[in-house]
């Protein structure tokens, strides 16, 4: 059997084999709802062949979404419609996760194919913005936020732990935190966008404050038995990647201490400008490593990994615990399958369920 298609056990939750389906935005809730579009969209992914599929980033608040459009999971009311989606990608023989998340000064925007920059001031479909410090993002996203005040950070981090707590209880198994992409979790992180002089500024030991207290908040009330996982930017790609890699790994492991089972690595998106490598294939996977290696945490890591060969590479070389695949479930939900077959795996069609299963085997 190929490296890939090993089952993967974490805490309680066991993962039929490695591959995993990230967190992608929609872009399709109405007040933070989600509706058809969502049920239909994962139940198929649920069902292609992926051992994990994690729910888009979920809004912890109103504010702490990217666009009006984004899934939300501040009442009941959003935890109860997001019950039915975690059943169907259980049914389909995927481990249903969630993201949980707040956009912060990337928040107030429009979507992506409707410009991907902020809502112009006045227009009433947009809101307020808060981060660790009143610093604009820059380039599409010029809106300077409010700088959070202390009671703010408690809201947030209360709102974090109501989540995760509503997650649980709508059936989700593995719980994702959004600490990365230049959202609220990032920005305090990063000196890049955190500039304050109080406790959760200065000092790295103070930027990772918020992000630690977050986490200890979510795991007194996510079961200790369920995978409990960040993911995070641990590279900028600015020209201080050392400093700034050396810094998370120490974060990486205050995380470990504090009950974290599993970190997604990845880039920081904090400031416009930097130099990323797309062209790359698997360009995170090697600061992946470095961060399994010296943290003692198992990781995934996406961007770039779709070739089935490359997958099978990472995993076998043990670079990467998972995989994660985005744009090749987008183009194919059945990603998961069809890698089973490139890589001559007999037991490829046990993926899907019968109804797909009994035909694509009989003939």
């Amino acid at each position: 059997m190929s490296a890939l298609f090993q089952s993967f056990q974490l805490k309680d939750v066991s993962l039929r084999n490695r591959i995993a389906v990230p967190p992608m935005c929609q872009y399709q809730a109405v007040d933070g709802l989600v509706n058809d579009w969502h049920h239909v969209h994962y139940a198929g992914l649920g069902r292609g062949g992926a051992g994990l599929v994690i729910v888009e980033a979920t809004a912890v608040s109103p504010e702490g979404r990217i666009t009006p459009a984004c899934a939300g999971i501040w009442s009941d009311a959003h935890a109860a419609a997001l019950a039915p989606i975690a059943a169907a990608i259980k049914a389909g023989g995927a481990v249903p996760g969630i993201q949980i998340a707040h956009a912060g000064r990337k928040a107030s925007a429009n979507r992506p194919w409707e410009g991907d920059d902020h809502i112009p001031e006045g227009d009433p479909r947009g809101w307020e913005t808060i981060s660790p410090s009143a610093l604009a993002f820059g380039a599409q996203l010029p809106k300077v936020p409010r700088a959070m005040t202390l009671d703010d950070i408690a809201r947030v981090r209360q709102d974090f732990a109501e989540a995760a707590r509503r997650a649980r209880d709508a059936g989700f198994e593995w719980l994702e935190l959004h600490f990365a992409h230049g959202y609220l979790g990032q920005t305090f992180f990063s000196p890049h966008s955190n500039q304050r002089q109080d406790q959760y500024g200065g000092t790295a030991e103070n930027r990772n404050r918020f992000l630690l207290e977050t986490l200890e908040a979510v795991r007194a009330v996510w079961p200790e038995h369920l995978p409990l996982t960040a993911r995070f930017g641990v590279i900028e790609y600015d020209g201080q990647d050392e400093q700034t890699v050396a810094d998370a790994i120490v974060l990486a492991r205050h995380f470990k201490n504090a009950g974290l089972d599993l970190l997604s690595v990845s880039a920081g998106f904090t400031i416009p400008g930097t130099q990323i490598p797309w062209k790359t294939p698997g360009f995170l996977a090697p600061v992946a490593e470095r961060v399994r290696n010296e943290t003692g945490l198992p990781v995934s890591s996406a961007w770039g990994m779709d070739d089935p060969a490359l997958a099978e590479r990472l995993i076998a070389s043990h670079q990467l615990d998972l995989v994660q695949i985005g744009k090749g479930h987008l183009a194919n939900p059945h990603w998961s399958y069809a890698t089973a077959r490139a890589l001559h795996q007999d037991n490829a069609a046990a993926l899907l369920p019968p109804s797909y299963r009994y035909w694509l085997q009989r003939y």
